[in-house]
């Protein structure tokens, strides 16, 4: 929960702001998780580009899974997250 104008700044940041230089330079191993019927931030605009320039990625695609996955299907999303936590 938050208000209209804080929701509507994070939108305009994160839609206005390219991280491609940031992602580049992230050398340790990275997660990306993502729901491929993510109707708020598309699979192909966000995950998919990621982890092509990160130089550890490993990409975990949930099938079917909405944006909110880690709320809405936290029991499948948080043993991936602990397992690659976990690999130390």
């Amino acid at each position: 929960m938050g208000s209209a104008k804080a929701h509507y700044d994070c939108i305009k940041a994160f839609s206005e702001t390219n991280f491609t230089e940031d992602l580049k330079i992230i050398d340790v191993p990275t997660l990306v998780m993502h729901g491929d019927d993510d109707q708020i931030v598309p699979i192909a605009d966000s995950a998919l580009l990621s982890a092509k320039l990160l130089k550890k990625p490993t990409l975990k695609v949930y099938e079917k899974f909405p944006h909110g996955m880690c709320a809405t299907n936290a029991d499948v999303v948080n043993p991936d997250l602990f397992a690659f936590m976990s690999k130390g």
